[in-house]
C-alpha cells in the first residue's frame, strides 16, 4: 500500500510538470535516415515516425546537427507484443572510436513480461557504467517521454518528468565526463537476439515481425556543435544557455524524492553494486555522491 502511495504522489507531481504537447520541429527538418531502407516512414505533419525491424533489416536515423549540452526530449511508443530480443535505442553520440555517449535502450521482452530500460554513459571510447530499470507503466499502449539533459556539471535521465538517473561531473577527481565533443541524437530499432532478452536466451519470434516502434514530438532545447569553440561557448554561464543556471545544477528536493523512489521499486543492475564484475576494484565514481542539494 505504501507503495502505491508512493506512486500516485510522485505520479501527480511529474504530469503537472511535464508539458507532452510541446513540438519543437517535424523529423524531416531535424534527421537524416541512416539506415535500413524502407523500414522507415514520417507520417502527418512530419511529426510523428514509425521505425520498423523486419528479417532482413532494422532501421534507424540521426540529427543534421550534433549539440553540446541542453536538453533532448522524445514521445516514444515501444514495440507492443512479443518483444523479446529488439532493441528500441534513443541516445547521443559523437563519432570516432573515442567517441561520448548518452544512451537510452529499451530491451523488449515477452508478451506480458515488463521493458527493461538499459541507462549507460560512454567517455573516449568507455563504458561500463550501465544502470537499469524496469518501468512501472505498460510503454506500447501510448506514448511517454523520455528526456536526456546534460550540462557541464551533470547528466540527468527523465522518463516522464521523473530523474531515474544522475551522472555526475567528478572530472576533478579523475572521472572523465563528456563535455568535449558535440554528440547527435540517433534513434533506432534493432536486432539484438545475442543479449537484449535475458542475456540473449530468448530470441525473436519472427512470426511477430514487422516489429514496430512509433515516435513523435521530438524536441532539442540545446547548445548546436560548430566544432572546438563550441566547448566554451556552450559551457559559458549566460542567459542564452538556460541550462547552465543555478536551478539545473543539481536536483531540487522534490525531484530526488523521485528519483529515490524510482530506484527503491525499479532498478534492477547497478554497476556500482556489482562487485565481482570489477574484481571489488569499483569506478571511482561509486564511492562518491550521485546527486546533491549541495553546490559542489
Amino acid at each position: 500500500m505504501a507503495n502505491l502511495r508512493d506512486f500516485l504522489f510522485v505520479l501527480a507531481i511529474s504530469l503537472i510538470a511535464l508539458n507532452l504537447g510541446s513540438v519543437d520541429a517535424s523529423f524531416l527538418e531535424h534527421f537524416d535516415f541512416s539506415w535500413g531502407d524502407k523500414q522507415d516512414n514520417v507520417v502527418g505533419n512530419g511529426d510523428d515516425l514509425q521505425l520498423a525491424l523486419t528479417y532482413w533489416s532494422g532501421s534507424g536515423i540521426q540529427t543534421k546537427h550534433a549539440f553540446l549540452f541542453g536538453s533532448v526530449e522524445m514521445l516514444i511508443k515501444l514495440v507492443p507484443g512479443n518483444s523479446a530480443g529488439t532493441v528500441t535505442a534513443y541516445y547521443l553520440s559523437s563519432t570516432g572510436p573515442k567517441h561520448d555517449e548518452i544512451d537510452f535502450e529499451f530491451l523488449g521482452n515477452v508478451t506480458g513480461e515488463p521493458y527493461t530500460v538499459h541507462t549507460n554513459v560512454f567517455t573516449k571510447g568507455v563504458g561500463n557504467k550501465e544502470q537499469q530499470f524496469q518501468l512501472w507503466f505498460d510503454p506500447t499502449t501510448d506514448y511517454h517521454n523520455y528526456t536526456i539533459h546534460w550540462n557541464p556539471r551533470e547528466i540527468v535521465w527523465f522518463i516522464d518528468g521523473l530523474p531515474i538517473r544522475v551522472f555526475k561531473n567528478y572530472k576533478s577527481q579523475g572521472v572523465d565526463f563528456p563535455n568535449k565533443q558535440g554528440m547527435w541524437v540517433f534513434s533506432s530499432l534493432w536486432n539484438a537476439n545475442n543479449w537484449a532478452t535475458q542475456g540473449g536466451r530468448v530470441k525473436i519470434d519472427w512470426d511477430c515481425a514487422p516489429f514496430m516502434a512509433k515516435f513523435k514530438n521530438f524536441r532539442p532545447r540545446a547548445c548546436q556543435w560548430n566544432g572546438t569553440a563550441s566547448i566554451s561557448k556552450c559551457a559559458a554561464n549566460t542567459p542564452d544557455n538556460w541550462w547552465t543556471s543555478p536551478v539545473y545544477r543539481n536536483l531540487n528536493r522534490r525531484q530526488i524524492r523521485q528519483m529515490k523512489w524510482v530506484r527503491k521499486y525499479y532498478m534492477i543492475y547497478n554497476y556500482c553494486t556489482d562487485y565481482r564484475r570489477f574484481n571489488w576494484k569499483m569506478p571511482t565514481e561509486c564511492s562518491l555522491q550521485d546527486y546533491s542539494l549541495q553546490e559542489y
